[in-house]
């Protein structure tokens, strides 16, 4: 039996893990499965949500990392995370998609001889500004197998020189977590809660640190979702980082003046399936976001001027509008006169990612 650690840390990282936790768990002659919560998010909104929602187990340990700069939380982790794996000692440890908890955990393994596998390897956004591309590059150079999404991923990986026998294409678990979760997701009650009606309303989500952190961008973005709420009514669950800005730079009654605009604190897991299922239209620079409304055939609105997803721009229904008002403006505008991409789900994007990630396990 082979000892498994498996480690999450944010919020995107829950929908990842959730499904490999439970096809490892469907094998408990082959696997002993740990699930390590780091605590990079650690509230309601960010965290515990997920957990419910998914139906994860409570984690096996906690390391309370807690808030703090990205230098303060990988150090942490890293002192926590060489204790926990010292003590298990597991076969191997897997990390998901490009966290800072997922380098950290990534990089205490390697330094310990302990076989890491890097689930979401490959993707690039070719933007080294971005602390996701640095954890990215970084993850996939210490790890031992790496599972992508796509070929594009497959491509970058090769291109950087890595040997073809460790990458696995086995399709994009955050989709397994989608199609397990649709069914409960669409007896949310949440648009009745924010009174609107489907296909009735816009759906909006910013936290990059390039959108929030700067307050010309931020302001511009704002601008244009102000712009966007006089056609249609705006939903905007408001990320704990953009609402600290928000304040810190002044732009509070910005927002508050978006008179159609339904302001909320993050959403819950199914709660933010069944608002992403039912928008005439996604406003975002989540990463999660562009692959789940590719998977649901809505269309989305990436405010950003790269992304490390291009298959949910080439086959479904993502558009990159980078971060000019005017851009954003016009797109949204195009979509609610009815002309956009239908797209469709890439390959692989099945509900099965995870059970190829264990075949493969069983056999490394």
């Amino acid at each position: 039996m082979r000892s498994i650690t498996l480690v999450a840390g944010a919020r995107p990282n829950f929908p990842k893990v959730a499904p490999i936790l439970r096809a490892l768990q469907r094998r408990p002659d082959a696997f002993s499965p740990c699930l390590v919560h780091t605590d990079q998010h650690y509230d309601w909104q960010m965290s515990a949500v997920f957990f419910r929602d998914l139906g994860l187990p409570e984690p096996d340990r906690h390391l309370g990392v807690g808030s703090g700069s990205q230098a303060v939380q990988t150090a942490k982790i890293l002192i926590a995370f060489e204790e926990a794996l010292l003590e298990r000692r597991p076969d191997l440890v897997l990390v998901v998609g490009d966290a800072t908890s997922t380098l950290a955990c990534a990089l205490c393994a390697a330094k310990l001889n302990i076989p890491v596998a890097h689930v979401e390897a490959g993707l690039r956004s070719l933007d080294r500004a971005m602390p996701e591309e640095i954890n990215r590059i970084v993850t996939d150079a210490i790890s031992d197998l790496l599972f992508t999404t796509s070929a594009e991923a497959d491509a970058n990986l090769l291109r950087e020189g890595f040997p073809p026998d460790k990458v696995h294409r086995v399709g994009n678990v955050m989709i397994d977590s989608l199609f397990y979760a649709l069914e409960t997701a669409d007896r949310s009650p949440i648009l009745s809660t924010l009174g609107v009606q489907p296909k009735g309303y816009a759906l909006a989500t910013l936290h990059r640190v390039s959108n929030v952190d700067h307050p010309e961008t931020l302001r511009g973005i704002l601008s244009a979702l102000d712009d966007i709420q006089r056609h249609i009514p705006l939903v905007f669950p408001i990320h704990p980082r953009t609402r600290k800005n928000l304040t810190a730079f002044g732009l509070q009654d910005q927002v508050s003046a978006m008179s159609n605009a339904i302001l909320t604190e993050p959403m819950g897991y199914l709660d933010s399936i069944k608002l992403q299922k039912e928008a005439r239209l996604v406003i975002t620079d989540s990463g999660g976001l562009q692959e789940e409304t590719t998977a649901l055939g809505v269309p989305c609105l990436t405010v950003r001027e790269n992304t490390e997803r291009p298959e949910t721009i080439s086959v479904g229904t993502n558009t990159l509008v980078g971060i000019s008002p005017e851009v954003i403006v016009r797109e949204a505008m195009r979509v609610l006169e009815g002309s956009y991409k239908k797209g469709r789900i890439p390959d692989l994007w099945d509900g099965r990612a995870a059970e190829r990630i264990v075949e493969i396990l069983k056999k490394f």
